[in-house]
């Protein structure tokens, strides 16, 4: 049986980059390291690490052995704490990523209690665009909100949410230019769409999700910001399709009215992206819980 010690004595080598400094990281002798995990490596009858006076570096299965091992002693840390500080506060720091719609419209209102409920937790959002590759950049979790299924990777995904994309007008224009009462009347509307490839609207009714149609309307504004589209159909321009929540206050109080209610343009489900649950921090799991209450009751 492997002893823990050896493996906590092999991470702390590997992450502060050789024996040297993870002996005085950890106040015990640089021999006392080498041979334990030399000891370590009897025990696997595995080279785990290639050794010179100039360079430390792990080998194939040194690589693979170390992610498990880091998992293992974080499990191990999170088993003592359910032990001795069952009602502890969860604390640390927590990495995540979202893009800037979800971003303002869907973390911006629970982030400041997240922070509130847990005053030891350390949050770090990063509002990106770009492509995020959480495992290598580091990210606890990511929130991501999509069409299409996310691809299938080593990530655990944990849908929260599935909202429609809904088509809404002001009142004032719905007033001057008439209400459609089928989806072939749109083409005769001025639309707000996202972009000159987005002009024409796929609409699926709501009692049958595959009788589809397409339509195009007449593109009064184009931006592929969902904010500045709201905005637009506040201000009398056109009809626009955004998501259900991200209209809820306009459409409960009369600034924007919903156009052909029996029909959606699309659903929207929002996912949280994470690492394997097995290895995961006390105030990560914290903070998912969290989210997945709060984004998935709204």
């Amino acid at each position: 049986m492997i002893n823990l010690n050896d493996l906590v004595f092999f991470v702390a080598a590997v992450e502060h980059g050789g024996f040297a400094p993870a002996s005085r990281q950890l106040g015990l002798p640089k021999s006392t390291l080498s041979k334990r995990v030399a000891e370590l490596e009897g025990a696997l009858q595995a080279r785990l690490i290639h050794r010179s006076s100039r360079s430390f570096t792990l080998t194939d299965v040194g690589r693979g052995f170390y992610e498990h091992a880091r998992a293992s002693i974080i499990e191990a840390q999170a088993a003592q704490d359910v032990v001795r500080q069952r009602v502890a506060e969860p604390s640390g720091v927590v990495r995540i990523t979202a893009s800037v719609p979800v971003a303002q419209e869907q973390l911006a209102p629970h982030l400041p209690r997240l922070a509130q409920r847990f005053p030891r937790l350390r949050l770090q959002l990063d509002v990106t665009d770009r492509f995020v590759d959480v495992l290598q950049e580091g990210y606890d979790i990511a929130v991501r909100s999509h069409f299409a299924p996310l691809p299938d990777s080593e990530l655990v995904q944990r849908p929260v949410r599935r909202e429609s994309v809904v088509l809404v007008a002001s009142p004032g224009y719905l007033e001057a230019s008439g209400e459609p009462d089928a989806p072939q009347a749109l083409e005769q509307h001025a639309g707000l769409t996202t972009g000159p490839g987005a002009g024409r609207w796929t609409l699926a009714r709501e009692d049958a999700e595959k009788e589809t149609i397409q339509v195009a309307p007449q593109a009064r504004l184009i931006a592929n910001e969902s904010q500045v589209l709201r905005a637009a159909a506040i201000a009398d321009l056109g009809i626009a399709c955004l998501p259900e929540s991200l209209c809820r206050h306009e459409l409960a109080d009369g600034r924007l009215r919903r156009v052909l209610p029996g029909w959606h343009a699309g659903r929207v489900t929002t996912t949280l992206v994470m690492p394997h649950r097995r290895g995961q921090l006390p105030g990560v799991r914290a903070a998912v819980d969290f989210l997945v209450a709060c984004l998935g009751g709204d």
